[in-house]
């Protein structure tokens, strides 16, 4: 869907525009945009000496643009989350031994999800990231054994220099999220379009099309999105479509329009 013509405009400082994984050069994406979140960390981790490579790159790249610093989020490695029966698995470069099967994933506290815990902070140190997300499969529901342990891990993992930012899916009760999220000091990961956020803060949004991956926004689709940025909690609004490129080009225009920014005034002021 294309647009009408705008003037170009900074987007609030208090709202971070990006995408998840890089959908133009990256050369160009770093002077487009201020945030990026890394996905490859999900399936497998690059060495840390690569991950500094990258960070060295966006730094001298961004600076250029006039933006300010650029900042880089990250999913955390699969073997926290998922469990080995996920497809995920099967771009893993190092299978999992048939012993470890039954100990990783489902945020469960064994040494192998640990280590992995202990591998990803190391690539998030070596990116300057300052926040993971904890992207969950479906078959991650309420049970109490996994409310468990998502308690044991949140409580005992080395989270000093992070904000951790949980994507909890499927049939998670709200209050529950919303008391998890106080007690554990979590960010929920949503939607927009499909989902309020259930935390305090800091707002964390991952857009995933409405119908899905093919998606592509609607002007309509970001109107809204806009609106649910209007408040003083520092934003970051993700797109994770195939179109995320252009619908996060899109959003970040929209977002400079004076008539948006007197919407966003406005709120603040009766808060």
């Amino acid at each position: 869907m294309g647009t009408d013509a705008v003037t170009e405009m900074a987007p609030p400082m208090s709202v971070k525009v990006g995408c998840c994984g890089f959908p133009m050069a990256k050369a160009e994406y770093y002077r487009q945009f201020p945030v990026v979140e890394i996905q490859q960390t999900f399936y497998n981790l690059p060495r840390v000496q690569t991950a500094e490579k990258w960070r060295r790159g966006a730094l001298a790249l961004h600076s250029r643009s006039g933006r300010g610093d650029f900042e880089f989020t990250l999913k955390a490695w699969q073997l926290i989350t998922h469990e080995p029966s996920s497809p995920t698995y099967r771009r893993l470069r190092k299978p999992i031994p048939d012993a470890e099967r039954n100990l990783v994933g489902s945020f469960r506290a064994t040494e192998p999800v640990l280590k992995a815990w202990t591998e990803t902070v190391a690539v998030a140190r070596a990116l300057g990231a300052s926040l993971i997300v904890f992207q969950c499969p479906p078959r991650f529901t309420p049970t109490a054994d996994h409310v468990e342990n998502l308690r044991k891990f949140f409580e005992s993992a080395d989270r000093t220099e992070f904000v951790m930012a949980w994507e909890p899916r499927g049939d998670w009760p709200p209050d529950l999220v919303r008391g998890l999220c106080a007690e554990l000091q979590l960010v929920h990961v949503v939607d927009p379009l499909k989902q309020v956020s259930q935390s305090e803060g800091l707002r964390y949004f991952r857009l995933h099309g409405v119908t899905g991956y093919r998606y592509l926004h609607t002007d309509q689709d970001l109107q809204i999105v806009a609106e649910r940025c209007a408040t003083d909690a520092p934003t970051y609004v993700l797109f994770n479509n195939l179109f995320m490129g252009e619908d996060a080009l899109r959003f970040q225009r929209l977002l400079g329009r004076p008539a948006l920014q007197a919407v966003r005034s406005a709120r603040q002021r009766r808060a």
